[in-house]
Protein backbone atom coordinates (compact mmCIF):
# COMPACT_ATOMS: atom_id res chain seq x y z
CA UNK A 1 0.00 0.00 0.00
CA UNK A 2 2.73 2.61 0.81
CA UNK A 3 4.38 2.01 -2.60
CA UNK A 4 1.01 2.61 -4.27
CA UNK A 5 0.57 5.95 -2.50
CA UNK A 6 4.01 7.12 -3.66
CA UNK A 7 2.67 7.34 -7.22
CA UNK A 8 0.94 10.76 -7.57
CA UNK A 9 -1.31 9.69 -10.45
CA UNK A 10 -2.30 6.42 -8.82
CA UNK A 11 -2.89 8.21 -5.54
CA UNK A 12 -5.33 10.53 -7.30
CA UNK A 13 -7.12 7.56 -8.87
CA UNK A 14 -7.50 5.91 -5.45
CA UNK A 15 -8.69 9.15 -3.82
CA UNK A 16 -11.20 9.68 -6.64
CA UNK A 17 -12.46 6.11 -6.30
CA UNK A 18 -12.87 6.46 -2.53
CA UNK A 19 -14.74 9.76 -2.81
CA UNK A 20 -16.94 8.38 -5.57
CA UNK A 21 -17.82 5.20 -3.66
CA UNK A 22 -18.69 7.24 -0.55
CA UNK A 23 -20.82 9.63 -2.58
CA UNK A 24 -22.55 6.73 -4.29
CA UNK A 25 -23.75 5.46 -0.91
CA UNK A 26 -25.29 8.88 -0.27
CA UNK A 27 -27.17 8.58 -3.55
CA UNK A 28 -28.33 5.00 -3.03
CA UNK A 29 -29.53 5.55 0.54
CA UNK A 30 -31.20 8.89 -0.23
CA UNK A 31 -33.05 7.68 -3.32
CA UNK A 32 -34.15 4.38 -1.78
CA UNK A 33 -35.56 6.06 1.32
CA UNK A 34 -37.15 8.93 -0.60
CA UNK A 35 -38.84 6.69 -3.17
CA UNK A 36 -40.24 4.46 -0.44
CA UNK A 37 -41.42 7.44 1.64
CA UNK A 38 -43.30 8.89 -1.34
CA UNK A 39 -44.72 5.67 -2.78
CA UNK A 40 -44.82 3.26 0.21
CA UNK A 41 -44.09 0.60 -2.40
CA UNK A 42 -41.38 -2.03 -2.34
CA UNK A 43 -41.94 -2.46 -6.08
CA UNK A 44 -41.02 1.18 -6.66
CA UNK A 45 -37.75 0.69 -4.78
CA UNK A 46 -37.09 -2.48 -6.80
CA UNK A 47 -37.71 -0.52 -10.02
CA UNK A 48 -35.23 2.08 -8.79
CA UNK A 49 -32.54 -0.59 -8.28
CA UNK A 50 -33.27 -2.22 -11.64
CA UNK A 51 -33.01 1.11 -13.47
CA UNK A 52 -29.78 2.03 -11.68
CA UNK A 53 -27.97 -1.27 -12.31
CA UNK A 54 -29.62 -3.99 -14.35
CA UNK A 55 -30.84 -1.92 -17.30
CA UNK A 56 -27.62 0.12 -17.76
CA UNK A 57 -25.57 -3.09 -17.67
CA UNK A 58 -26.77 -4.04 -21.15
CA UNK A 59 -25.28 -0.94 -22.79
CA UNK A 60 -22.23 -0.29 -20.59
CA UNK A 61 -19.80 -2.34 -22.78
CA UNK A 62 -20.82 -0.24 -25.78
CA UNK A 63 -20.35 2.99 -23.80
CA UNK A 64 -16.87 1.89 -22.70
CA UNK A 65 -15.93 1.00 -26.29
CA UNK A 66 -17.22 4.38 -27.47
CA UNK A 67 -15.21 6.28 -24.84
CA UNK A 68 -12.05 4.33 -25.66
CA UNK A 69 -12.53 5.13 -29.36
CA UNK A 70 -12.56 8.88 -28.67
CA UNK A 71 -9.28 10.76 -29.01
CA UNK A 72 -10.50 13.61 -26.83
CA UNK A 73 -8.95 13.91 -23.41
CA UNK A 74 -10.98 13.94 -20.22
CA UNK A 75 -13.59 11.46 -21.45
CA UNK A 76 -13.44 9.74 -18.05
CA UNK A 77 -14.05 13.06 -16.31
CA UNK A 78 -16.96 13.65 -18.67
CA UNK A 79 -18.68 10.51 -17.36
CA UNK A 80 -18.46 11.86 -13.81
CA UNK A 81 -19.79 15.20 -15.05
CA UNK A 82 -22.81 13.39 -16.52
CA UNK A 83 -23.37 11.72 -13.14
CA UNK A 84 -23.17 15.10 -11.41
CA UNK A 85 -25.77 16.66 -13.71
CA UNK A 86 -28.11 13.66 -13.47
CA UNK A 87 -27.84 13.56 -9.67
CA UNK A 88 -28.48 17.30 -9.35
CA UNK A 89 -31.63 16.82 -11.44
CA UNK A 90 -32.63 13.95 -9.16
CA UNK A 91 -32.36 16.26 -6.15
CA UNK A 92 -34.75 18.67 -7.86
CA UNK A 93 -37.19 15.83 -8.61
CA UNK A 94 -37.19 14.80 -4.96
CA UNK A 95 -38.43 18.29 -4.07
CA UNK A 96 -41.06 17.88 -6.82
CA UNK A 97 -41.49 14.12 -6.74
CA UNK A 98 -42.05 12.44 -10.12
CA UNK A 99 -41.20 8.74 -10.22
CA UNK A 100 -40.94 8.24 -14.04
CA UNK A 101 -38.44 11.09 -14.29
CA UNK A 102 -36.46 9.72 -11.35
CA UNK A 103 -36.24 6.29 -12.95
CA UNK A 104 -35.05 7.78 -16.25
CA UNK A 105 -32.36 9.89 -14.59
CA UNK A 106 -31.25 6.97 -12.44
CA UNK A 107 -30.79 4.87 -15.60
CA UNK A 108 -28.62 7.60 -17.15
CA UNK A 109 -26.62 7.98 -13.95
CA UNK A 110 -26.20 4.21 -13.61
CA UNK A 111 -24.91 3.86 -17.17
CA UNK A 112 -22.28 6.55 -16.63
CA UNK A 113 -21.37 5.09 -13.22
CA UNK A 114 -20.76 1.54 -14.44
CA UNK A 115 -18.78 2.73 -17.46
CA UNK A 116 -16.67 5.06 -15.29
CA UNK A 117 -15.98 2.26 -12.81
CA UNK A 118 -14.73 -0.07 -15.56
CA UNK A 119 -12.50 2.63 -17.06
CA UNK A 120 -11.21 3.77 -13.67
CA UNK A 121 -10.10 0.25 -12.75
CA UNK A 122 -8.43 -0.06 -16.14
CA UNK A 123 -6.63 3.24 -15.67
CA UNK A 124 -5.51 2.22 -12.18
CA UNK A 125 -3.93 -0.95 -13.60
CA UNK A 126 -2.27 0.97 -16.45
CA UNK A 127 -0.80 3.63 -14.15
CA UNK A 128 0.38 0.93 -11.74
CA UNK A 129 2.21 -0.89 -14.54
CA UNK A 130 3.90 2.34 -15.58
CA UNK A 131 4.87 3.78 -12.21
CA UNK A 132 5.13 1.09 -9.53
CA UNK A 133 8.27 -0.85 -8.79
CA UNK A 134 7.29 -4.52 -8.94
CA UNK A 135 8.83 -7.81 -10.16
CA UNK A 136 6.32 -7.90 -13.00
CA UNK A 137 3.31 -5.96 -14.29
CA UNK A 138 0.87 -8.36 -12.62
CA UNK A 139 2.35 -7.60 -9.22
CA UNK A 140 1.83 -3.91 -9.95
CA UNK A 141 -1.77 -4.51 -11.04
CA UNK A 142 -2.46 -6.46 -7.86
CA UNK A 143 -1.09 -3.65 -5.72
CA UNK A 144 -3.46 -1.23 -7.43
CA UNK A 145 -6.40 -3.61 -7.02
CA UNK A 146 -5.53 -4.14 -3.36
CA UNK A 147 -5.57 -0.39 -2.75
CA UNK A 148 -8.93 -0.03 -4.51
CA UNK A 149 -10.26 -3.00 -2.54
CA UNK A 150 -9.29 -1.42 0.78
CA UNK A 151 -10.93 1.84 -0.31
CA UNK A 152 -14.08 -0.06 -1.27
CA UNK A 153 -14.22 -1.86 2.08
CA UNK A 154 -13.75 1.37 4.01
CA UNK A 155 -16.62 3.04 2.15
CA UNK A 156 -18.70 -0.13 2.55
CA UNK A 157 -18.52 0.37 6.32
CA UNK A 158 -18.64 4.17 6.60
CA UNK A 159 -20.70 5.20 3.56
CA UNK A 160 -24.15 3.87 4.55
CA UNK A 161 -23.79 5.10 8.12
CA UNK A 162 -22.82 8.64 7.07
CA UNK A 163 -25.54 8.70 4.42
CA UNK A 164 -28.15 7.58 6.92
CA UNK A 165 -27.24 10.39 9.29
CA UNK A 166 -27.36 13.04 6.55
CA UNK A 167 -30.71 11.84 5.21
CA UNK A 168 -32.27 11.68 8.67
CA UNK A 169 -31.02 15.14 9.70
CA UNK A 170 -30.99 17.22 6.49
CA UNK A 171 -33.09 15.17 4.07
CA UNK A 172 -32.56 13.13 0.91
CA UNK A 173 -32.05 16.11 -1.49
CA UNK A 174 -29.13 17.32 0.64
CA UNK A 175 -27.54 13.87 0.50
CA UNK A 176 -27.87 13.91 -3.28
CA UNK A 177 -26.19 17.32 -3.48
CA UNK A 178 -23.29 15.90 -1.48
CA UNK A 179 -23.17 13.11 -4.06
CA UNK A 180 -23.02 15.76 -6.80
CA UNK A 181 -20.00 17.27 -5.04
CA UNK A 182 -18.26 13.89 -5.03
CA UNK A 183 -18.71 13.56 -8.80
CA UNK A 184 -17.35 17.05 -9.42
CA UNK A 185 -14.27 16.32 -7.31
CA UNK A 186 -13.69 13.05 -9.19
CA UNK A 187 -14.01 14.80 -12.56
CA UNK A 188 -11.40 17.38 -11.54
CA UNK A 189 -8.99 14.79 -10.11
CA UNK A 190 -9.06 12.71 -13.30
CA UNK A 191 -8.90 15.45 -15.95
CA UNK A 192 -5.50 14.34 -17.24
CA UNK A 193 -6.36 10.65 -17.57
CA UNK A 194 -7.27 9.60 -21.10
CA UNK A 195 -8.89 6.18 -21.59
CA UNK A 196 -8.36 6.32 -25.39
CA UNK A 197 -7.12 3.03 -26.85
CA UNK A 198 -5.49 3.20 -30.28
CA UNK A 199 -7.02 0.72 -32.69
CA UNK A 200 -7.31 0.34 -36.44
CA UNK A 201 -8.39 3.45 -38.33
CA UNK A 202 -12.17 4.01 -38.33
CA UNK A 203 -12.86 0.82 -36.34
CA UNK A 204 -16.50 0.92 -35.25
CA UNK A 205 -17.81 0.50 -31.73
CA UNK A 206 -19.42 -2.77 -32.84
CA UNK A 207 -16.07 -4.06 -34.13
CA UNK A 208 -14.41 -3.16 -30.83
CA UNK A 209 -17.09 -5.06 -28.92
CA UNK A 210 -16.71 -8.08 -31.19
CA UNK A 211 -12.96 -8.05 -30.61
CA UNK A 212 -13.47 -8.13 -26.84
CA UNK A 213 -16.16 -10.81 -27.07
CA UNK A 214 -13.98 -13.08 -29.23
CA UNK A 215 -11.12 -12.66 -26.76
CA UNK A 216 -13.32 -13.67 -23.81
CA UNK A 217 -14.76 -16.62 -25.71
CA UNK A 218 -11.43 -17.98 -26.93
CA UNK A 219 -9.42 -17.66 -23.68
CA UNK A 220 -10.88 -20.50 -21.56
CA UNK A 221 -9.55 -19.36 -18.15
CA UNK A 222 -10.99 -15.87 -18.67
CA UNK A 223 -14.32 -17.22 -19.88
CA UNK A 224 -14.54 -19.70 -17.01
CA UNK A 225 -13.60 -17.03 -14.46
CA UNK A 226 -16.35 -14.70 -15.64
CA UNK A 227 -18.92 -17.52 -15.68
CA UNK A 228 -17.98 -18.62 -12.16
CA UNK A 229 -18.11 -15.05 -10.84
CA UNK A 230 -21.52 -14.48 -12.44
CA UNK A 231 -22.94 -17.61 -10.80
CA UNK A 232 -21.31 -16.70 -7.50
CA UNK A 233 -22.88 -13.24 -7.53
CA UNK A 234 -26.35 -14.79 -7.71
CA UNK A 235 -25.79 -16.66 -4.43
CA UNK A 236 -23.84 -13.83 -2.79
CA UNK A 237 -26.59 -11.26 -3.35
CA UNK A 238 -29.50 -13.61 -2.61
CA UNK A 239 -28.88 -12.99 1.10
CA UNK A 240 -30.10 -9.38 1.04
CA UNK A 241 -33.86 -10.13 1.01
CA UNK A 242 -33.40 -12.85 3.64
CA UNK A 243 -31.36 -10.97 6.24
CA UNK A 244 -34.06 -8.70 7.64
CA UNK A 245 -36.51 -11.59 8.12
CA UNK A 246 -33.70 -13.67 9.60
CA UNK A 247 -32.79 -11.04 12.20
CA UNK A 248 -36.40 -10.33 13.15
CA UNK A 249 -38.26 -13.64 12.81
CA UNK A 250 -35.52 -16.22 13.37
CA UNK A 251 -33.15 -14.60 15.87
CA UNK A 252 -35.82 -12.29 17.35
CA UNK A 253 -33.13 -9.59 17.45
CA UNK A 254 -35.10 -6.85 15.71
CA UNK A 255 -33.65 -4.01 13.67
CA UNK A 256 -30.82 -3.66 16.19
CA UNK A 257 -29.75 -7.24 15.53
CA UNK A 258 -29.89 -6.66 11.79
CA UNK A 259 -27.60 -3.65 12.21
CA UNK A 260 -25.15 -5.75 14.23
CA UNK A 261 -25.03 -8.42 11.50
CA UNK A 262 -24.39 -5.83 8.80
CA UNK A 263 -21.67 -4.17 10.90
CA UNK A 264 -19.98 -7.51 11.61
CA UNK A 265 -19.99 -8.27 7.90
CA UNK A 266 -18.48 -4.85 7.17
CA UNK A 267 -15.66 -5.39 9.67
CA UNK A 268 -14.92 -8.69 7.97
CA UNK A 269 -14.78 -6.98 4.58
CA UNK A 270 -12.09 -4.61 5.87
CA UNK A 271 -10.06 -7.51 7.26
CA UNK A 272 -10.42 -9.44 4.00
CA UNK A 273 -9.24 -6.45 1.98
CA UNK A 274 -6.12 -6.18 4.13
CA UNK A 275 -5.45 -9.90 3.71
CA UNK A 276 -5.65 -9.54 -0.06
CA UNK A 277 -3.27 -6.58 0.03
CA UNK A 278 -0.70 -8.70 1.90
CA UNK A 279 -1.04 -11.75 -0.34
CA UNK A 280 1.30 -12.60 -3.18
CA UNK A 281 0.34 -12.22 -6.83
CA UNK A 282 0.49 -15.98 -7.39
CA UNK A 283 -2.32 -16.82 -4.97
CA UNK A 284 -5.26 -15.55 -6.96
CA UNK A 285 -7.03 -18.88 -7.35
CA UNK A 286 -6.57 -19.71 -3.67
CA UNK A 287 -7.98 -16.34 -2.60
CA UNK A 288 -11.00 -16.33 -4.90
CA UNK A 289 -11.84 -19.93 -4.01
CA UNK A 290 -11.28 -19.42 -0.29
CA UNK A 291 -13.26 -16.19 -0.31
CA UNK A 292 -16.21 -17.87 -2.01
CA UNK A 293 -16.11 -20.75 0.47
CA UNK A 294 -16.04 -18.28 3.37
CA UNK A 295 -19.17 -16.51 2.09
CA UNK A 296 -20.91 -19.89 1.62
CA UNK A 297 -19.81 -21.01 5.09
CA UNK A 298 -21.21 -17.79 6.60
CA UNK A 299 -24.62 -18.43 5.07
CA UNK A 300 -24.56 -22.02 6.31
CA UNK A 301 -23.57 -20.62 9.70
CA UNK A 302 -26.64 -18.35 9.62
CA UNK A 303 -28.75 -21.43 8.92
CA UNK A 304 -27.69 -23.12 12.17
CA UNK A 305 -26.72 -20.19 14.44
CA UNK A 306 -28.67 -20.42 17.72
CA UNK A 307 -27.95 -16.83 18.83
CA UNK A 308 -27.15 -13.39 17.47
CA UNK A 309 -23.58 -13.68 18.78
CA UNK A 310 -22.92 -16.84 16.76
CA UNK A 311 -24.59 -15.34 13.69
CA UNK A 312 -22.41 -12.24 14.04
CA UNK A 313 -19.29 -14.40 14.10
CA UNK A 314 -20.49 -16.11 10.93
CA UNK A 315 -21.13 -12.68 9.39
CA UNK A 316 -17.55 -11.61 10.15
CA UNK A 317 -16.25 -14.75 8.41
CA UNK A 318 -18.46 -14.02 5.41
CA UNK A 319 -17.25 -10.44 5.31
CA UNK A 320 -13.63 -11.63 5.22
CA UNK A 321 -14.51 -13.85 2.28
CA UNK A 322 -16.32 -10.96 0.61
CA UNK A 323 -13.28 -8.72 1.05
CA UNK A 324 -10.90 -11.34 -0.31
CA UNK A 325 -12.96 -12.60 -3.26
CA UNK A 326 -13.60 -9.68 -5.63
CA UNK A 327 -10.14 -8.18 -6.09
CA UNK A 328 -8.54 -11.48 -7.23
CA UNK A 329 -11.26 -11.77 -9.86
CA UNK A 330 -10.36 -8.31 -11.18
CA UNK A 331 -6.65 -9.16 -11.08
CA UNK A 332 -7.33 -12.43 -12.89
CA UNK A 333 -9.28 -10.66 -15.64
CA UNK A 334 -6.45 -8.16 -16.09
CA UNK A 335 -3.85 -10.93 -16.13
CA UNK A 336 -5.68 -12.71 -18.95
CA UNK A 337 -6.42 -9.64 -21.07
CA UNK A 338 -4.05 -7.57 -23.26
CA UNK A 339 -3.78 -3.88 -22.41
CA UNK A 340 -5.74 -2.73 -25.45
CA UNK A 341 -8.80 -4.79 -24.46
CA UNK A 342 -8.85 -4.26 -20.71
CA UNK A 343 -11.36 -1.41 -20.70
CA UNK A 344 -13.89 -3.31 -22.79
CA UNK A 345 -13.45 -6.55 -20.87
CA UNK A 346 -13.78 -4.67 -17.58
CA UNK A 347 -16.94 -3.14 -18.99
CA UNK A 348 -18.27 -6.67 -19.45
CA UNK A 349 -17.26 -7.52 -15.87
CA UNK A 350 -19.11 -4.44 -14.56
CA UNK A 351 -22.17 -5.38 -16.61
CA UNK A 352 -22.22 -8.92 -15.23
CA UNK A 353 -21.72 -7.47 -11.76
CA UNK A 354 -24.92 -5.47 -12.20
CA UNK A 355 -27.11 -8.11 -13.87
CA UNK A 356 -26.48 -11.23 -11.83
CA UNK A 357 -26.92 -9.66 -8.37
CA UNK A 358 -30.42 -8.74 -9.58
CA UNK A 359 -31.08 -12.41 -10.24
CA UNK A 360 -29.79 -13.14 -6.76
CA UNK A 361 -32.21 -10.66 -5.22
CA UNK A 362 -35.05 -12.41 -7.02
CA UNK A 363 -33.82 -15.81 -5.81
CA UNK A 364 -33.55 -14.63 -2.20
CA UNK A 365 -36.97 -13.01 -2.33
CA UNK A 366 -38.59 -16.17 -3.65
CA UNK A 367 -36.83 -18.39 -1.10
CA UNK A 368 -37.74 -16.29 1.92
CA UNK A 369 -41.37 -16.17 0.78
CA UNK A 370 -41.76 -19.96 0.53
CA UNK A 371 -39.38 -21.36 3.17
CA UNK A 372 -37.95 -20.24 6.50
CA UNK A 373 -34.93 -17.89 6.59
CA UNK A 374 -32.77 -20.73 7.93
CA UNK A 375 -33.66 -23.00 5.00
CA UNK A 376 -33.16 -20.11 2.58
CA UNK A 377 -29.66 -19.49 3.92
CA UNK A 378 -28.89 -23.21 3.74
CA UNK A 379 -29.82 -23.20 0.05
CA UNK A 380 -27.77 -20.16 -0.96
CA UNK A 381 -24.89 -21.18 1.30
CA UNK A 382 -24.72 -24.57 -0.40
CA UNK A 383 -24.88 -22.85 -3.79
CA UNK A 384 -22.00 -20.53 -2.91
CA UNK A 385 -19.86 -23.44 -1.68
CA UNK A 386 -20.53 -25.36 -4.89
CA UNK A 387 -19.56 -22.29 -6.89
CA UNK A 388 -16.12 -22.48 -5.28
CA UNK A 389 -15.60 -25.69 -7.26
CA UNK A 390 -15.92 -23.66 -10.46
CA UNK A 391 -13.17 -21.32 -9.28
CA UNK A 392 -10.90 -24.27 -8.47
CA UNK A 393 -11.10 -25.22 -12.15
CA UNK A 394 -9.86 -21.80 -13.28
CA UNK A 395 -6.07 -22.08 -13.45
CA UNK A 396 -5.24 -18.44 -12.81
CA UNK A 397 -1.93 -19.21 -11.16
CA UNK A 398 -0.58 -21.25 -14.07
CA UNK A 399 -1.82 -19.31 -17.08
CA UNK A 400 0.81 -16.91 -18.48
CA UNK A 401 -0.17 -13.30 -18.97
CA UNK A 402 -1.27 -12.19 -22.40
CA UNK A 403 1.55 -9.94 -23.63
CA UNK A 404 0.73 -6.24 -23.81
CA UNK A 405 -0.10 -5.26 -27.37
CA UNK A 406 -0.10 -8.85 -28.55
CA UNK A 407 -2.47 -9.98 -31.24
CA UNK A 408 -5.77 -11.19 -29.93
CA UNK A 409 -7.98 -13.99 -31.18
CA UNK A 410 -10.18 -11.32 -32.74
CA UNK A 411 -7.51 -10.68 -35.35
CA UNK A 412 -8.97 -13.60 -37.21
CA UNK A 413 -11.98 -11.37 -37.99
CA UNK A 414 -9.91 -8.98 -40.11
Amino acid sequence: MPSVLRSPRLRRVIVAYTINRTGTWFGVIALSLAVFDHTHSGLAVAALLICSQALPAFIVPAVVARVEASKQRSELSALYAIEAVATAALAVLLWNFWLPGILLLVAIDGTAALAASALLRTEAARVAREELEAPDEHEAEQKANAALNIAFSATFVAGPALAGVVVSVWGAPTALLIDVGSFVICALLLLDLSPHVLQEENESVRARLVTAWVHIRTVPPLRDLMIAQSIGLVFFEAAAPIEVAYANRTLHAGDHGYGILVSAWGVGVVIGSILFARAGSRRLRLMVTGGTLAVGAAYLGFAIAPTLAVASLAAAVGGVGNGVELAPVISGVQRLTPDALQGRVMGAVEALGAIFPGLGLILGGVLVSVVSPRVAFAVIGSGACLTAILFVRVHLDRVPAVPSGAATPADALH
